[in-house]
Parts: structure tokens; C-alpha cells; sequence
């Protein structure tokens, strides 16, 4: 009886997180995005309700929601679902779409969307040979062989973001870091956009009335006729045909020079807002939110040089410390969730987008089960098998220092570059 009531509660709650996806992606996610196949929604949704499902466990399981044996149940058949979305049913329909949308290849679309797929599954097995992610017991069909490879892309993807996302969080809060604009820089700016559009005007005007003198010269003068006429006028050209080209290679420059400068004003206002941003109080809470993240960043790159260095794996840092202080003491619970970056796009981007969250959230339990208690994480560790925990974890740091010194290394020649680029005359 406990166990049909555990599971009403696990799916009533599914059924909740799917209609809290379906109504995500229509109205903020892909409000401007027309739906051509229903089959994408419901494929998202399905994702996104598992993917939060998971999460949910972790919860139940620190706070000892349902029974041990209803959430060893649940666990499974959520992390078999996901899996079967992420390495089957969705780089299958990923193919099929890319194949729908190729003329020749439509009436065997299904053919070549199988070819597709198996293609993905070579290299996505191929994937899992150079790191040592399994024991060496795990069978090629257990569930082990799945987890981990879909584990390496997700971990590797969320380092990625953490490191780029832990230096461009303080780069953009911090003042610090703002290019001082003044009305007087924007004015030059747009006296010199002005300058560059009344050049058009004026060299399209030019090209306007020499066609216009070409054409009269044309209806006076008689036209060339026979076959002697036909090569004269194939091999000698128009007096003024020369300068209309000439002219017209100068327009094509000048309107690159106009899009260049139009986008410099408008990054020049923007900054200007920012500025007058910074000095209100919302923007002084996030100057102080900057220098905070600034010196968490320094302290994630040292740590993650340590831990590379010693071949040690890190388990909790100051922030997560700080949080599980936090809710042992203060009773405060925090559930953390990481918003998806909207684009209006095809069918098969939305498909990546769901095969980018799905393998997201399965990489992010990998991790948090290092930093739950001996005691929490029982059933996490049995439903995920035999895996090699640690090396995820030197993975993340190694990828994560690539990241964050590739995202210094630009931002700061952007910030370098940014100042000159608007001093050029």
C-alpha cells in the first residue's frame, strides 16, 4: 500500500513538472518560436519533468521522503527514462529532422535518420574508451556503459559554463570594470556615423545620375547592330562603367563602416546605462555581489589547480560549505536550478536543447553525490553502479581551468581592445 501511495505521489509530480515545462517552453522559453511538430514539445517537457524528477529524489532523500524501496524503484526507472531519451530518442529524431529538411534524401528519410543515429551511437560508445570511467565487470549492455558517457559530455559541458560563468559574473556586476563613456565620446561617435551616411547619400546620388547620363547617351547615340556590333559592344565598355564600379566597391565600404559604428553608439549607450546603473542602490548590491564572485572565482581556479596538481578530488568549497551550514542550523532549504538560454530556431536545435539539459542534469547528480553524507547517498551510489566517482570530479576541475583562464584571456583582451576601438578616429 506505501508503495502505490509513493507512487502517485512521484507521478503526480511528474505530471506537474510536465506541465510546468510545457508551459515554460510556450511562453518564455519559445514564446516567439513556431511549433511545426508537436513531437518536439512533448519530447522537451518529458526531459525537462525527468530531469527535475531527479532532483526531487535528491531531496527525498536527504529528507527521507517515501520508502527506501519505493526510491531505489523510482530512481531506477527515472535514470533508465532519461537514458533512453538522451541516447535514443532524441538523437533519432534529431537526425530524422536534419534528413526531413534535405529534398533528395525525403522520400528515405527514415532510412538515413537509422544511419544517423547509428553513426551517433558509434562515436558516442567510442566516447567512453579513452577514460577510465567503468570497472572492468560492468557488462556492454548494463546500465553503467550509458550513465558514463553521458556523464563525460555533461560534465564536460557544465565546466565549461562554470568557468566562463565564474569570471563573466564578477567582469559584469563589478563598475570596476566599466569603460568610462561621456556624452561627449557618444557625440563624436555620432557626428562621425552622420558624416559616414551623408558620404553614401552623396556617392549613391553620384551613381544615380551617371546611370542616368549613361542612358540618356544611350537613346541619343544609335545602337550598334550585326555581328560586328554585337562584339564591339561585348568587348568595349561604357566610359562611365568603370567609375560606377569603383564607386560602388566605395558604398560597399562605407555601409561597413556604418554598421560598424552604428553598433559602436549602441554599445557606447549601453555602457552609458550601466553606468548610471551602478550608482543606484540595486547596482551598488551587485558592484558588492561582484567582488564577492570575483574572489570565489579566484579561489575555484586555485583550488581546482590544487586539486589537478595533487590529484586530489575536491568535495565541498566555502560556498557549498556555507550553504549546508546554512540548512543544518538556520533550517533553510535551497534548491538551485540553472535557467536554459532561449533561441528561436528549427526542430533540431530544441532537440539539442533538451539533449543538453537532459545529460546536464544526470552530470549534475554525478557531482552532488560527492557532497551528500555517507548516509544520503546509499541508493544514489547503488542505482548509479560501480562508476568511477573521482575521476568526474578531476575532469570537472581540469575542464573548468581551461574555461575560466580561456574566459580571462578574452575578456581581457575585449576590455584591452574595447577603449582603442572607440578612440580611432
Amino acid at each position: 500500500m506505501s508503495f502505490l501511495i509513493d507512487s502517485s505521489i512521484m507521478i503526480t509530480s511528474q505530471i506537474l513538472f510536465f506541465g510546468f515545462g510545457w508551459l515554460f517552453f510556450m511562453r518564455q522559453l519559445f514564446k516567439d518560436y513556431e511549433v511545426r511538430q508537436y513531437v518536439v514539445q512533448v519530447i522537451f517537457s518529458v526531459t525537462f519533468a525527468f530531469s527535475c524528477t531527479m532532483f526531487e529524489l535528491i531531496i527525498f532523500e536527504i529528507l527521507g521522503v517515501l520508502n527506501s524501496s519505493s526510491r531505489y524503484f523510482h530512481w531506477k526507472m527515472n535514470l533508465c527514462v532519461i537514458l533512453l531519451i538522451l541516447v535514443f530518442m532524441v538523437p533519432f529524431y534529431i537526425g530524422y529532422f536534419i534528413v526531413s529538411n534535405i529534398r533528395l534524401l525525403h522520400k528515405q528519410r527514415l532510412l538515413f535518420s537509422c544511419l544517423l543515429w547509428l553513426t551517433f551511437m558509434y562515436f558516442f560508445w567510442k566516447l567512453g574508451d579513452p577514460f577510465p570511467i567503468l570497472s572492468p565487470k560492468h557488462g556492454i549492455l548494463s546500465i553503467e556503459q550509458l550513465i558514463s558517457r553521458v556523464g563525460v559530455i555533461g560534465v564536460t559541458l557544465m565546466a565549461l559554463l562554470s568557468g566562463f560563468g565564474a569570471v563573466n559574473c564578477p567582469y559584469t556586476y563589478m563598475s570596476y570594470f566599466l569603460r568610462n563613456v561621456t556624452d561627449t565620446d557618444i557625440l563624436a561617435l555620432e557626428r562621425r556615423l552622420l558624416q559616414t551616411m551623408d558620404m553614401i547619400i552623396s556617392k549613391k546620388k553620384r551613381m544615380a545620375m551617371t546611370r542616368r547620363t549613361m542612358f540618356q547617351k544611350g537613346e541619343v547615340h544609335n545602337k550598334p547592330s550585326g555581328f560586328w556590333g554585337m562584339i564591339k559592344s561585348v568587348t568595349t565598355s561604357a566610359p562611365g562603367s568603370e567609375n560606377l564600379t569603383l564607386i560602388q566597391q566605395e558604398v560597399d565600404a562605407l555601409e561597413e563602416l556604418s554598421r560598424q559604428l552604428f553598433l559602436e553608439t549602441a554599445d557606447l549607450y549601453a555602457t552609458k546605462e550601466r553606468i548610471e546603473y551602478s550608482k543606484t542602490f540595486k547596482g551598488k548590491y551587485f558592484n558588492f555581489l561582484g567582488y564577492f564572485f570575483s574572489i570565489y572565482c579566484v579561489w575555484k581556479i586555485f583550488m581546482a589547480t590544487i586539486n589537478i596538481v595533487f590529484d586530489r578530488v575536491g568535495k565541498t568549497d566555502p560556498v557549498t560549505r556555507g550553504i549546508e551550514i546554512t540548512v543544518n542550523y538556520l533550517g533553510i532549504q535551497f534548491d538551485f536550478f540553472y535557467a536554459i538560454s532561449s533561441s528561436k530556431s528549427s526542430n533540431v536545435i530544441v532537440l539539442l536543447l533538451a539533449q543538453i539539459m537532459g545529460m546536464y542534469f544526470v552530470s549534475s547528480v554525478l557531482l552532488i553525490r560527492m557532497s551528500m553524507p555517507l548516509e544520503y547517498r546509499t541508493i544514489v551510489t547503488e542505482v548509479l553502479g560501480e562508476l568511477q566517482f573521482n575521476f568526474y570530479h578531476r575532469w570537472f576541475d581540469v575542464i573548468f581551468l581551461v574555461s575560466a583562464l580561456s574566459s580571462i584571456l578574452f575578456l581581457y583582451l575585449a576590455h584591452k581592445q574595447a577603449p582603442e576601438k572607440h578612440m580611432a578616429p
